[in-house]
């Protein structure tokens, strides 16, 4: 999806700005699978000869792939939903703030609940970024291979 070329810093002043219905419109159109960098991942996975399952919904989370040999969960973690950097630089959005700082609370609880929840079953939890996936996806699967390789050397 590509990024808005307007600025909506002030809602009630800019009527560029979609109005809450409109927003929830757009929002509610926001993909959880399948989305650009899942897709750009898999294709690197797969190019590497890594073979994996999809959205094993047994397991806790439902991981975007999975390598069942080695029990490794892929995750891809939303640059804007799991707030990358919000919480580290104290920029978050201006609009609704409060309501998106506890959002992002609750997803990077819940991330470290799944974690622990596949740890305690013996898998592996492997999350990136989705811009470093678009940015690097052979960076992204090489770490993958690494955490593989120590998964498969363990037994």
């Amino acid at each position: 999806m590509a990024p808005h070329a307007f600025s909506c810093h002030n809602y009630a002043m800019n009527p560029a700005c979609p109005t809450t219905p409109e927003r929830s419109r757009i929002m509610s159109r926001v993909r959880s699978r399948d989305t650009e960098p899942e897709l750009a991942l898999r294709s690197a996975m797969h190019r590497a000869g890594l073979r994996f399952r999809l959205h094993r919904r047994s397991l806790p989370g439902t991981p975007d792939a999975v390598l069942p040999r080695a029990r490794v969960a892929v995750f891809v973690d939303g640059d804007f939903w799991h707030g990358r950097l919000w919480f580290e630089r104290r920029k978050a959005p201006r609009a609704n703030r409060p309501f998106w700082l506890a959002k992002f609370r609750r997803n990077r609880a819940r991330d470290r609940r799944v974690d622990r929840e596949l740890l305690a079953m013996g898998w592996t939890p492997f999350r990136v970024w989705a811009g470093d996936v678009l940015s690097d996806p052979g960076e992204c699967v090489r770490l993958l291979r690494m955490v593989v390789r120590q998964r498969e050397a363990q037994g």
